[in-house]
């Protein structure tokens, strides 16, 4: 039988297949994830960025045990909207947490006023987005 356990001690390696597994799941949105005692993982555009990563919202979640829906303070994901969950063990202790671009944030109008350029270029990676050749109006 073929198993795969997650734990507090679990490395950036072993966080891959399920980072990668939710990337390709959320259309290859960046993700980052980390167990609490390891060092992390960043995927974007299908492929590992970093393997020692770690983030001061991953962090957050991890100690706080919660949910955090926020914009980044600081990192590669300085001023984007994020979300990021805890990986609870069965007594609600984290022991990792997995983190995306939170594209609900853009849907605020607001929010995407003030935030775009930073999230076009996290989530397209490039401003503008898409380019002028590659508009609906440009395919016609």
């Amino acid at each position: 039988m073929d198993q795969y356990i997650l734990s507090a001690s679990s490395s950036s390696a072993d966080l891959v297949p399920v980072v990668m597994a939710v990337h390709g799941l959320l259309n290859r949105l960046p993700v980052t994830a980390r167990s609490r005692d390891g060092p992390g993982v960043r995927v974007e555009e299908g492929r590992v960025i970093d393997d020692r990563y770690t983030g001061p919202v991953l962090e957050a979640a991890i100690q706080t045990a919660s949910l955090q829906k926020t914009v980044s303070p600081s990192g590669p994901y300085a001023g984007v909207p994020v979300v990021v969950s805890p990986v609870l063990n069965d007594e609600g202790v984290a022991i990792a947490a997995i983190g995306v671009v939170d594209i609900t944030g853009i849907f605020d109008l607001a929010t995407l006023m003030e935030h775009q350029s930073a999230i076009l270029q996290q989530v397209c990676g490039k401003d503008p987005c898409p380019l002028p050749t590659e508009s609906i109006s440009a395919k016609r």
